[in-house]
């Protein structure tokens, strides 16, 4: 009995781990609405996906891309030196980012740095999968 418990328990343990990495793109559609108040998702040819702010860089393209780079947008100096450093963004980094954007600088740069976003998404794995479905 007490192998069984184990097993399950290591089981429930890895599924959740496999699903952290594995959002709900339509759910994260619905959710984007939280970022499109500083975001939007324009694609190369200026089409315009989902309307939103430009407070933030525009999302399309982002999974897949070194951090702070996406052109015409200025960014802040932490972000800018955590691309490069070699941040290139994958939707888990991306989870992780939007949770606390401060620290998860701080801490990939191993120093005090500071984030222009200070909203702060819980959750975020459906969002990242979401906009993973703008990127190749």
């Amino acid at each position: 009995m007490k192998a069984i418990l184990t097993t399950a328990t290591f089981a429930l343990a890895f599924s959740g781990t496999a699903l952290f990495a594995e959002g709900d793109a339509a759910a994260g559609e619905k959710e984007f609405r939280k970022c499109k108040a500083c975001h939007e998702i324009t694609d190369a040819d200026g089409e315009s996906i989902v309307k939103g702010g430009r407070t933030g860089p525009n999302l399309y393209g982002i999974v897949g891309s070194t951090a702070g780079t996406v052109e015409g947008f200025n960014y802040g100096d932490s972000i800018v030196a955590a691309g490069e450093a070699g941040l290139v963004w994958t939707e888990e980094l991306l989870v992780e980012y939007a949770a606390d954007p401060k620290a998860f600088l701080s801490d990939y740069l191993g120093e005090t740095a500071r984030s222009k976003m200070t909203f702060k998404l819980r959750d975020g794995e459906d969002v990242a999968a979401y906009l993973a479905t703008f990127s190749e």
